[in-house]
């Protein structure tokens, strides 16, 4: 008895210690951190996730272009949180802040012509089309004897997709201020899929299966169309390349594989450079049984499904060049990571032009375009229609800067809608063969500004913005992508390789005006000139 009573002594005496030793060492810090404001020692990284490395030595900065504007560098570096403490500021927050982001745009929205829909016309149609496929879904459970306790869709004029519709006018596919893209956002994560089929793409290809008249024969073009409980539709490209693998530098752009996250990333930098010209896209970790297999009413979808030897569900795309195994994509064994990008209006709502990309690339082993041998060949593009009367000229440079920034080379068609004319604006759409290489900057995407040697003033402000130190776009991109479920969407080489394709387009403008003077390079009237009380963006080597 006596040892036994020591041997409890023994253990109370050892976890005694223990607590002491977990008050003292864990719990007593986060007390004092609590009791006094929270401080940042010098040279010590932010906490926390959206936290930015620490700034690399400033480069020695050039000569600031006569284009370059003032923008204010008075800002705080610290913001106060609820409890009145010190936390690092948001650079994202700060941007869109900025007044060259909340300038009135122009030329300004009139009426219902400025708006790319009519809206009762859209709401009848929309009406029509949730009534036919309630029809048809009840048409297809009887004929397969189902029973299901799901009632009917219901059309909502209040649903995201229906208000993201709505708010497409002319300035872009969403406005700077409108909360209808968080809200889309927040649905195409969260809302359960009640049916999934493969895009018009793949259902052009079944058959006689030509596939060079839809798509290049790589054997990786996969994406489906999945529909969500309130009626919306999203396009999901899942998941074929891991993060940090790099397109091998023997890969033609045409053979390249599509990432999801490309979509992903490509998307919050539209938003970044204030174009919104990408249609929201968000990440979503999709259960490919429950929300594809067990949803889809086409057979050939169906058929495809499989369990690979690790016993992870798998499918592919029903066509001869890709009717293989090897060419799958697998869930981990039913999850599936994809990008989800919110569909545009019907084209019987809001028709839409595919014009060919005056860059085109030859799209072969071997041949060139002839912008590619032909440093003179803007001189020839400037004299066709509509290249020589309206904006779409600027539009294209515009597409160019974005492409390069995110390494996609693979722009041979864009979109526009045709209500707005030729001064529409370039809908930025199939952004998944982007943020394939960060080691290599491919300076030909840039072609048609520095054969042009033309930029607006809107757009170069924004960059020479990105440039400065408070509203660095690596920074500013890390943390909008914080946002998504799928984070970290980027590694951080791709993201710090925004910041040195950044400078080359600054060069290069800066390069065309010594070489042309600053009113024939940089166009834009008085409606584009940021706030007076703005400050001086200084270009970066």
């Amino acid at each position: 008895m006596p040892g036994l009573r020591r041997d409890r002594l023994l253990t109370l005496l050892l976890l005694g210690a223990l607590l002491s030793a977990d008050l003292y060492f864990h719990l007593w810090p986060q007390v004092r951190r609590q009791l006094r404001p929270r401080e940042r020692p010098p040279g010590c990284p932010c906490a926390g996730r959206a936290a930015s490395p620490a700034p690399a030595p400033a480069a020695a900065p050039s000569a600031p272009s006569p284009a370059a504007h003032n923008f204010s560098r008075a800002r705080p570096r610290t913001e106060q949180d609820r409890g009145g403490r010190s936390v690092p500021r948001s650079k994202l927050r700060a941007l869109f802040a900025h007044p060259l982001y909340n300038v009135p745009e122009e030329p300004p929205l009139l009426g219902p012509e400025d708006s790319l829909l009519a809206s009762q016309e859209a709401l009848r149609y929309y009406r029509r089309k949730v009534a036919r496929w309630n029809r048809r879904h009840k048409i297809y459970k009887e004929q397969l004897n189902l029973t299901s306790l799901d009632p009917p869709v219901q059309f909502r004029l209040e649903a995201s997709w229906v208000q993201f519709h709505l708010g497409i006018n002319r300035h872009g596919l969403y406005s700077r201020s409108s909360p209808v893209v968080s809200k889309l956002l927040h649905d195409m994560r969260h809302f359960p899929t009640i049916s999934a089929d493969y895009s018009q793409d793949e259902k052009a290809l079944l058959g006689a299966c030509d596939c060079t008249q839809i798509v290049k024969p790589s054997g990786v073009h996969l994406k489906l169309v999945l529909r969500f409980s309130d009626f919306g539709k999203a396009m999901f490209k899942p998941m074929r390349q891991q993060r940090d693998e790099e397109t091998p530098e023997d890969f033609f752009y045409f053979i390249d594989f599509q990432r999801h996250n490309a979509e992903i990333a490509a998307f919050h930098l539209d938003r970044i450079l204030d174009f919104r010209r990408v249609p929201p896209t968000v990440g979503r970790l999709v259960n490919v049984t429950k929300e594809i297999l067990e949803v889809t009413k086409n057979e050939i979808l169906q058929s495809v499904f499989f369990v690979s030897p690790a016993s992870n569900v798998c499918f592919f795309a029903k066509c001869p060049y890709m009717c293989k195994t090897e060419y799958a994509v697998c869930g981990n064994p039913h999850l599936l990571e994809g990008s989800l990008s919110a569909f545009l209006p019907s084209l019987n709502l809001a028709p839409r032009l595919s014009v060919p990309n005056p860059w085109i690339r030859s799209y072969s082993l071997a041949g060139k375009e002839e912008w590619e041998v032909n440093p003179l060949y803007c001189d020839t593009v400037k004299q066709v229609y509509p290249h020589n009367s309206s904006n779409r000229l600027l539009n294209i440079i515009d597409m160019a800067i974005f492409d390069f920034l995110t390494g996609n080379m693979d722009r041979h068609h864009y979109e526009m809608f045709t209500k707005f004319g030729d001064d529409g604006f370039l809908i930025h759409l199939d952004n998944a063969r982007g943020f394939g290489r960060h080691s290599q900057d491919e300076i030909s995407i840039l072609s048609p500004l520095s054969q042009c040697c033309r930029i607006k003033r809107k757009t170069l402000l924004h960059l020479q913005l990105l440039a400065q130190a408070d509203y660095r776009l690596s920074d500013v991109m890390r943390e909008s992508l914080l946002e998504d479920q799928l984070t970290p969407v980027l590694t951080e080489p791709h993201l710090l390789a925004l910041d040195r394709r950044l400078q080359t387009i600054l060069r290069t403008v800066e390069r065309c005006i010594e070489a042309h003077g600053e009113q024939s390079v940089v166009a834009g009237g008085p409606e584009e000139q940021p706030a007076p009380d703005s400050g001086r963006a200084n270009l970066t080597s």
